[in-house]
Order: structure tokens, then sequence, then C-alpha cells
């Protein structure tokens, strides 16, 4: 069980322009509270939610303007307890690196939480389609759809962390998180649509081949 004001490392990846920095500048604390790394060009946002296990904060580990793998050192990883992979639904090149993130970040950090998401779900013709978002059911990690500037389903993948690191299903928030208000509107029809197809998905049988372990680094 977590002690009340635990706190974790948490390292948040993925291509320049899938959104790190607007999803993790939505709350208010890690904006308040951010500090800067020099040395390694990465900016820790102190991210703080009430549970009723008690406050949880995750000190959360980004370079801003940071596009490509491969460009981090391993003492950008080394201590995290838990993960977000974060790519671009409009843009599929986010998505084919996934698997990259996710080598270099299991490399250094062994089997931690980590969550997939995918960001920009309020744009109506997103290019990486339902059907082809598996990653995670091969790895057998956690997906959300979330959108940063609406803040559609800001707080589920620091849910799903808080559960996995205090070993608690029945956590739950106990405050809102201070979020930046919402700059778009959510179509919730497209929503529901683009769950609907999601779960469809998920329950497909994953092809026999596996075709996600990328020797190279695909460029932006």
């Amino acid at each position: 069980m977590t002690e009340p004001s635990s706190s974790f490392k948490l390292i948040l990846v993925g291509d320049g322009g899938s959104g790190k920095t607007t999803f993790v500048k939505r709350h208010f604390s890690g904006e308040f509270e951010k500090m800067y790394i020099t040395t390694m060009g990465v900016e820790v946002h102190s991210l703080k939610f009430a549970t009723n296990f008690g406050e949880i904060t995750f000190e959360t580990w980004h370079t801003a303007g940071q596009g490509k793998f491969g460009g981090f050192r391993d003492g950008y990883y080394i201590e995290g307890k838990c993960g977000i992979i974060m790519f671009d639904l409009i843009s599929r090149i986010t998505y084919k690196n996934v698997p990259n993130w996710h080598r270099d970040l299991t490399r250094v950090c062994g089997n931690i939480p980590i969550v997939l998401c995918g960001n920009k779900v309020d744009i109506k013709d997103c290019k990486v389609k339902p059907k082809a978002i598996d990653f995670h059911h091969k790895k057998s990690i956690q997906y959300y759809d979330i959108s940063a500037k609406s803040n559609y389903n800001y707080e589920k993948p620091f849910l799903w962390l808080s559960r996995k690191l205090a070993g608690q299903q029945n956590l739950e928030f106990v405050a809102s998180p201070a979020l930046v208000p919402a700059e778009v509107e959510i179509n919730a029809a497209l929503m529901q649509q683009y769950t609907e197809e999601l779960n469809q998905a998920t329950a497909m049988p994953l092809p026999d081949e596996d075709d996600d372990l990328q020797r190279t680094p695909i460029k932006n």
C-alpha cells in the first residue's frame, strides 16, 4: 500500500509534436512547481493527485522539443517507476515509433507500469485508426485515447498508474485534478464511436507476425 504523500518518477516519452508538453501543463500544480535540469534539458513537473490512500505525486520527466527517438541518455530513465508513451492520432509515424520508445524505456527501467496514450482524439480525421492500435495488446500494457486540449481522459492514465503503484485496485481520486480550462470541446458521439471501434479491434486476435520490433529509429 502506498503511504501518504508518496512520490514516483514518471517518464513521459514520445515523438515531438505528440502533445507531451501540452499534456503536463494542463495540471496547475505541475506548472507551478516545475524545475529544469539543465544537464539533460529536462523539465520535471510535480503533478499531485489526492486519493483515498493519501496524496500521490508524479514527478513527471519530459523534454520539451525532443522529437527523435534515441536522443535520451540513460540518466533520463534511471529510477523511473512508471511511464507514459504518447503518440499523435493524426500522425502515423508517431505511432510507428512507439515500439522504439517502449524498448528504450523497458531496457533501463524494466517491468514498470506503462500507459500508452493516443493524443488529439478530439480531431475528427484521425490518421491512426482504432484497428491499427494493437501495440498495447501485444505488450499487455494499458491504452487510453486522450485529448490534452480538451482534458478528455486526462486523469485516467494517472489513476491506472496510481492503482498499480499502490497495489490497490479500489484506489480512487477523491478530488478532481486542478486543470487548465479546456481549449476545445469534445464531441461525445465521436468519442463513443471511437471507443466502440477500439474495443472491437482489441477483441480481434493478434496477427501471427510480430512486426513491432523495429531495429532502427524512424525519422520524423
